[in-house]
């Protein structure tokens, strides 16, 4: 048996000195050491042994057994290290390589003209204020003094959801929304998206903004509407921008009136920018209708107020001196990134 025990201790080395994986390892270890494994299977023998071999024999399985499970030990830590020294490499990386740029990206020219906007607007006292854009025809007209037969409607080419329910034409729905629920004074500005029945082309989009404005008060007179709208203009375009005021016809204000300021490339004397006229409309403004007033449960005989509105992507156009209204929507990134 001795002889047997030192062929197996031999043999077990030998296969353990050849394995090149620890799946090797392990089928070595089953092999002999396992439950029916060789080693285990001389000792289930150890009772056919004398009193006298019994011990001998007993003590050198033991050795043997402790020996192969060192080499097992021994060599399973061996092939761990060369393993991980092996993915340490093909992992390893290079850190005096350059790194890759990440891109940012920047604010939308309407964005940018929008936030000077609000922030002009912040500074002479306005709150901004925002409201649904599918909006109920009672807000987006009859509040505002467009009953259903009125002709107003035919130019607005409205967008539908049912009779009642259109995709808001202008911001003006969210000032009477403010108007019922707060009694003055009020001021406020409503900037976000409108919707139109438009062809598509340079300067029309189904899909433009509006910013709008509202001031209700005791004492209030066209001539705070005129200074605070030529602060505004002023504040947008620079000091020496000149402003003018024509009669015009809403019919949500009266008076109502057009806002132009001079031609920033040829100063009023007429060029392609300004169409020969001197003069770019910029927005339209007038005082508050007393009917818009009372349908919102402000008394008229006590206060007045002025309101205006004006296109977002026509302010930006005139900065930038841009002749597409396309290009805002296109997400050209060529023609975006001029803006960084």
């Amino acid at each position: 048996m001795k002889e047997q025990l030192e062929a197996i201790r031999q043999k077990a080395l030998n296969e353990l000195e050849n394995a090149a994986s620890i799946q090797d390892i392990e089928a070595v270890r089953i092999k002999f050491l396992g439950k029916k494994g060789e080693l285990t299977g001389i000792l289930k023998q150890m009772g056919k042994l004398s009193a006298e071999e019994r011990p001998v024999v007993g003590q050198l399985a033991n050795v043997i057994r402790s020996e192969i499970e060192a080499k097992i030990e021994e060599d399973s830590k061996s092939i761990a290290q060369k393993l991980q020294a092996e993915k340490l490499k093909a992992e390893k990386i290079d850190v005096t390589l350059p790194g890759k740029a990440k891109v940012l990206g920047s604010r939308h020219p309407l964005t940018v003209v929008l936030d000077d906007i609000k922030d002009i607007f912040i500074g002479m006292g306005f709150d901004i204020v925002d409201g649904p854009e599918v909006e109920k025809d009672y807000y987006n007209f009859e509040a505002l003094n467009i009953p259903k037969d009125h002709p107003a409607r035919d130019t607005q080419d409205t967008f539908y959801i049912n009779e009642n329910i259109v995709l808001r034409t202008q911001t003006s729905p969210v000032q009477v929304r403010v108007m019922e629920k707060q009694q003055p004074p009020i001021r406020i500005i409503s900037p976000g998206r409108v919707f139109r029945s438009d062809a598509v082309d340079a300067t029309h989009s189904p899909l433009f903004h509006q910013i709008e404005g509202l001031v209700v008060d005791k004492g209030v007179s066209f001539a705070d509407l005129k200074g605070t709208l030529e602060i505004f203009i002023k504040q947008l375009y620079g000091e020496d921008s000149v402003v003018r005021f024509r009669p015009h016809h809403f019919p949500f204000t009266e008076p109502s009136a057009e806002v132009d300021v001079q031609c920033f490339n040829c100063h009023g004397a007429g060029c392609p920018l300004c169409k020969g006229e001197g003069w770019i409309e910029i927005l339209g403004c007038g005082m508050v209708h007393p009917k818009v007033l009372e349908t919102c449960n402000i008394d008229p005989e006590v206060y007045s107020g002025f309101a205006f509105g004006l296109g977002l992507e026509r302010i930006a156009m005139r900065r930038y001196n841009i002749n597409d209204l396309r290009l805002f929507f296109e997400n050209d990134v060529r023609f975006l990134k001029q803006f960084d």
